[in-house]
């Protein structure tokens, strides 16, 4: 009697041996919904035209009429260069003209008499050719002084600085009393934004997700100054240079945003997605289902049963699942669709919504596992 009791407790025991081996899952349900695939990037906001003014003279800075955020119009005073050096250069380019003029008309009277003087044979003719040579030279250099005029001239003007566009000042790089130098290097004055109720993104995109960016495309993005607003923009470039870096190639794709709330600012960071493609309503499995594997490790309760499961998996080529059907894993052949990351469009399959997806295997501890009591 002692005999059958011991043997009938190992029996219960290997049993509850074997239950404790045997694998627990977690699923989740087949669901239906939307699927958005995008492209993620990050750019920085840019004023679609921005102007960079400078001086094309040397000088000190005499009075600024424009500061930081200043609306200015085309063709508006924002600047002077001290005028007083330029104003003597052209002073004294007008004085030459005026000597250069008098040296002309001297040499056209002399030719002219000595034109005279050479037809009644009183003077050689080298005289009337020296006559027609200063007077050659004096016209020459009548427009050369003129010529050095007008740039004297052209110089002053330059002295004030005036705004190319109609627009914003969004920053001044100058102040009062300095001295800016433009020998080699036109020096940058003010940066004009010339509409900031419209505003470009710059940014660039991976050389494997490119192929799929198209002109026209919707944008959504957020800024850190506002993470709780969404923002919408359209691809407006997708421009054809490319960009490496460390052997990593990417392109930059321009968005176009609309600002007229003006909340968006020059140089903000963007965090964007562009909207590749967007399905309504369709059949959805997590993306952990699509992952899972059915191994001995994962889910196999004999090491035939798992090569069983690879065999029929062996025999069906291509990506699948594995439900649970009446408490046993049994895998599906499917055809999935876009992704957002998260969830796969299932696009045929034997698959119904709100059925059971394993997404992984639990494996429960033996140490766990309560020993039945001999007696």
């Amino acid at each position: 009697m002692i005999k059958q009791k011991i043997i009938l407790s190992l029996v219960v025991m290997l049993l509850f041996s074997c239950k404790g081996d045997a694998p627990s899952y977690r699923t989740e349900p087949v669901s239906r919904g939307d699927i958005q695939q995008s492209v993620t990037a990050t750019g920085t906001v840019n004023a679609v035209t921005t102007v960079l003014v400078g001086t094309q003279v040397s000088g000190t800075i005499k009075n600024l009429y424009v500061d930081f955020n200043s609306r200015v119009t085309k063709g508006q005073l924002i600047a002077q260069i001290d005028p007083e050096m330029l104003e003597a250069q052209a002073a004294q380019a007008r004085a030459n003209v005026e000597k250069a003029d008098a040296t002309y008309r001297d040499a056209d009277r002399t030719l002219k008499r000595n034109r005279e003087l050479f037809a009644k044979n009183l003077i050689p003719r080298s005289d009337l050719d020296t006559a027609e040579t200063n007077f050659d030279s004096a016209r020459a250099q009548l427009e050369q002084a003129k010529a050095a005029l007008r740039v004297s001239e052209t110089n002053l003007r330059y002295t004030r600085i005036l705004s190319p566009v109609d627009g914003i000042v969004i920053s001044r790089n100058v102040d009062i009393g300095q001295t800016v130098a433009a020998s080699f290097q036109t020096p940058t004055l003010f940066t004009i934004a010339q509409d900031l109720t419209k505003m470009q993104i710059n940014t660039s995109i991976a050389e494997s997700d490119i192929g799929v960016v198209k002109v026209g495309q919707a944008v959504e993005f957020t800024v850190d100054a506002y993470p709780d607003t969404l923002f919408k923009g359209t691809v407006w470039q997708k421009r054809q240079a490319p960009i490496t870096v460390q052997n990593v190639v990417t392109y930059d794709v321009v968005i176009k945003v609309d600002n007229r709330d003006l909340k968006l600012m020059p140089g903000m960071t963007a965090n964007v997605s562009i909207i590749i493609t967007t399905q309504r309503n369709v059949l959805r499995i997590t993306n952990a289902a699509m992952r899972f594997r059915f191994t001995e490790r994962t889910g196999a309760v004999s090491p035939g049963a798992a090569a069983k499961a690879n065999a029929g998996a062996s025999e069906k080529k291509g990506p699948s699942v594995w439900i649970l059907e009446n408490g046993k894993p049994r895998r599906v052949a499917i055809e999935p669709g876009i992704s957002d990351g998260n969830y796969t469009e299932i696009v045929s399959g034997d698959l119904k919504e709100g059925q059971a997806i394993i997404v992984e295997a639990v494996k429960k501890n033996k140490s766990q596992t309560q020993s039945p009591r001999m007696f």
